[in-house]
């Protein structure tokens, strides 16, 4: 009797249990068929981190179970902290939205928590389509040809979506740490639009990834690249262009350079909510994996002369942890640079 009653017990607890079950129990192929994913972007149409996430999300669709159609949806504001912000606070945490940012962003954290109220160790990553080079250029009507060149000017004009961004921290860095006179004006809503006014004269360069500088640009020496914010060349590259580092003078100089260009080694990056359950977060690291080893992605990429040097999820986790190490002394300095 007693037997019967505790098999009896047994079977009710499984109807139970399966009645109360996530829904993410799901298979993915199941779950996925007939959604939509979207991408959102934190800027503009037209500039980098959008043409990246157009890129994707013509492919990655291929190698997630079910096939779901992906939809870019452009959020600016704030230097792309908006988009990132929704992911948690509005969007769907079921595995349907992924975000691309810009990596400056994880810098700001630690050196402007109050207003950046955003700490990227509790988000899931995806992974990064390419590791970022930061160049510092002008606009070569100005004739500045060099790093001493550019040292000596008056005033060099820069700008930017908002504070926090890459293009401000690269701006901040010169300006704080190296004593370049570099003034920026923010409130851009993307690269584009940067663009434009670099050709109107009202810029007079950038300091941005070297992906996102127009291909005609380069071809026709419309621009001088002066300083490198990585220590390893990018194939694409002019030769000859200095990396930052080697014009510091102190260690703690060069400490605080490593930490500020740091989130430049994500460049392009995609994030989850961590909310989403394990299984659908692992599904979407597989196909972004996937799609990077893509024969028609790579073409795509190719055609657009967006390269493609990517990381995966689990070592974005890892540069994530490293940054969130870093020393307080550091990060206070750091701090004073991107004042």
């Amino acid at each position: 009797m007693q037997a019967h009653l505790l098999k009896t017990a047994s079977l009710v607890a499984i109807v139970v249990a399966s009645a109360l079950a996530p829904a993410h129990a799901q298979a993915p192929a199941e779950f996925y068929k007939g959604k939509n994913v979207a991408v959102l972007v934190g800027f503009s149409p037209g500039g980098g981190y959008d043409q990246y996430a157009r890129l994707l999300s013509r492919h990655m669709g291929r190698h997630i179970p079910g096939a779901p159609d992906m939809m870019v949806q452009n959020l600016p504001g704030a230097g792309s902290l908006n988009a990132v912000r929704q992911i948690d606070a509005t969007q769907a945490k079921d595995g349907t939205v992924i975000g691309a940012f810009n990596p400056g962003l994880i810098t700001e954290s630690l050196t402007d928590p109050v207003r950046t109220k955003f700490n990227f160790s509790e988000v899931a990553w995806v992974g990064s389509i390419t590791r970022d080079f930061r160049v510092c250029y002008l606009w070569s009507k100005l004739g500045v040809r060099n790093w001493d060149e550019m040292l000596k000017r008056k005033e060099v004009i820069f700008g930017g979506t908002g504070k926090g961004t890459g293009n401000y921290v690269n701006g901040a860095i010169l300006r704080n740490l190296f004593g370049v006179n570099v003034k920026q004006v923010l409130g851009f809503p993307g690269s584009a639009e940067q663009r434009l006014a670099i050709e109107r004269g009202e810029l007079d360069g950038d300091c941005g990834s070297w992906s996102s500088v127009p291909v005609e640009w380069i071809k026709d020496n419309k621009i001088t690249p002066i300083v490198t914010f990585s220590p390893v060349d990018s194939p694409d590259l002019p030769k000859g262009v200095p990396y930052l580092g080697k014009f510091a003078t102190t260690a703690e100089q060069r400490e605080v350079l490593e930490l500020l260009s740091a989130a430049g080694e994500l460049g392009r990056p995609y994030i989850m909510s961590k909310a989403v359950p394990a299984d659908r977060l692992q599904v979407m690291r597989k196909a972004f994996d996937e799609t990077m080893k893509d024969q028609a992605f790579l073409a795509d990429a190719e055609k657009l002369l967006l390269p493609v040097n990517p990381i995966g999820g689990a070592e974005a986790e890892k540069i994530i942890a490293g940054i969130y190490k870093s020393s307080p002394a550091i990060v206070a300095k750091a701090k004073e640079v991107m004042e």
